[in-house]
């Protein structure tokens, strides 16, 4: 049996494998490295005054977790400057929050050639390789300059740009020719890995065959769809935990028999949060009568802080909540309660259970598991509805949801009046049909269908 070998920027291999707080796609990599007996690589998260590419080795809960520490230019021009940047928000159709420095893409290339070069004496000849997100892109074509001829194959969690938007990119035919060097490449929906194969037949004059494969640049890739899910027995088993049944009381002991609409994302402005609340209020001025018997949990733990634009958008949300809660707010009733922390995830389910409406409202994302466990949280009797931006990945999936446009405030605040006035029985039927769909798709079935396409293709 082949070891695999997985490889992403940071290593979230859990170090307790029970611990409530481990997400999703980090116990099931982890399983399946235990499954192939493998070997998880990234970045420390460490960094050192000069780069020596000396190796952490330690077990994580039977799975080996190898490590590398970064110099602090590795991680300017790197990790903050081209990998979150630049591709980030690049891939997320935000060119005007894009930064085209010469500087970013110089780090990102010498970093994924170190990454490579300390990955390389780790290698055996059957190891299969599979690398992970916009962050390694280059890293086939470095492993393949260093002799190694084993199955690699790549997934992007990200959405991938449309061709107009790629193009901006300086070197981006560099970028795009260097994915040619994997075996497989995966994307989370159709749409997603349609667009890249149309920037390969118009800008490499590549040709899409029969069965994903596509040539261009001297090469042939197999490309594929495979939608991330979550891990279901294990979340619902977190929701019927002691905690999560515990915030779930505390939850609705203090909704106070009001309707709670829940909203969790990271601080990002590809989640559409400001558009969120905007809808929220117009939901607010066009429904007065509902005043007073709804409110807004929005939990939004802050990420990337050290980036201005980050820094940016969290003065405009706290701006903005306070602004909605002093305009509407009565003395017993707050209508937005805005967090920035970070919740467990048997928090979150008691949390999504405990919600007559989940709001999951991204401008762009490239699958959005939010929208999963929302549904899966829910009590089949009595459940939620989800509102879903047709611009998440899920939304390809999850046609029962209430799609929306969540640049509309008009939409959205139409969609939240409609979800809390659903019949029961209409609630029902959406999310049997829904949470079949995150039964069918989920974590596991995502990383066994792509580990074995993977081991099946030939460089």
């Amino acid at each position: 049996m082949s070891r695999l070998i997985v490889v992403s920027n940071r290593v979230s291999a859990p170090k307790d494998p029970a611990a409530g707080s481990a997400g999703g796609l980090a116990m099931a990599l982890s399983a399946a490295l235990r499954k192939y007996d493998g070997l998880w690589f990234g970045w420390s998260g460490e960094t050192v005054e000069h780069f020596t590419g000396e190796l952490n080795i330690e077990d994580r809960a039977g799975v080996t977790v190898a490590t590398v520490d970064l110099e602090p230019q590795d991680v300017d021009e790197y990790y903050n400057g081209y990998a979150n940047k630049t591709l980030w928000p690049l891939f997320h159709h935000r060119v005007d929050l894009t930064a085209y420095e010469r500087s970013y893409g110089e780090g990102y290339e010498r970093t994924n050639r170190r990454f490579a070069e300390v990955l390389r004496p780790l290698l055996q000849p059957d190891d299969v390789i599979w690398v992970h997100d916009y962050h390694m892109i280059p890293m086939a074509r470095d492993l393949r300059r260093l002799g190694v001829k084993n199955r690699i194959g790549f997934f992007l969690h990200t959405p991938w740009p449309a061709r107009q938007l790629l193009v901006t990119l300086p070197h981006h035919r560099r970028l795009v020719e260097s994915m040619f060097h994997f075996d497989l490449l995966g994307f989370q929906t159709r749409e997603w890995m349609e667009l890249f194969q149309r920037y390969v037949e118009v800008e490499a004059k590549g040709v899409v065959g029969e069965g994903g494969r596509v040539d261009a640049f001297g090469r042939s890739v197999q490309v594929g769809v495979f939608p991330i899910g979550i891990d279901v027995e294990s979340f619902l088993a977190a929701r019927d935990s002691l905690l999560g049944q515990k915030t779930y009381d505390r939850i609705a002991a203090s909704a106070a028999f009001r309707s709670m609409i829940v909203g969790v994302d990271r601080l990002d402005y590809s989640k559409g949060l400001e558009q969120r609340l905007l809808g929220y209020e117009q939901f607010l001025e066009d429904n007065p009568s509902m005043r007073g018997g709804v409110f807004l949990l929005q939990v939004t733990p802050i990420s990337r802080d050290d980036v201005d634009t980050y820094q940016d958008i969290r003065g405009r949300l706290d701006a903005l909540a306070g602004r909605i809660n002093g305009a509407y707010a009565d003395m017993d009733w707050q209508p937005i309660r805005y967090l920035n922390r970070t919740f467990r995830r048997d928090q979150l389910a008691g949390i999504y259970r405990a919600a007559r409406v989940g709001l999951v409202t991204p401008l762009r994302d490239g699958m959005n598991l939010v929208a999963k466990e929302y549904v899966a949280a829910q009590n089949p009797d009595d459940p939620g509805v989800l509102i879903l931006s047709r611009f998440a990945g899920a939304a390809e999936q999850m046609g029962e949801a209430l799609l929306v446009n969540p640049f509309s405030r008009e939409e959205l605040s139409d969609a939240i009046r409609t979800a809390l006035t659903m019949p029961l029985q209409e609630r029902r039927r959406k999310w049997k049909a829904l949470m079949q769909v995150v039964r069918d798709t989920d974590v596991s079935h995502w990383r066994d269908q792509f580990v074995e396409t993977m081991i099946s293709s030939s460089h």
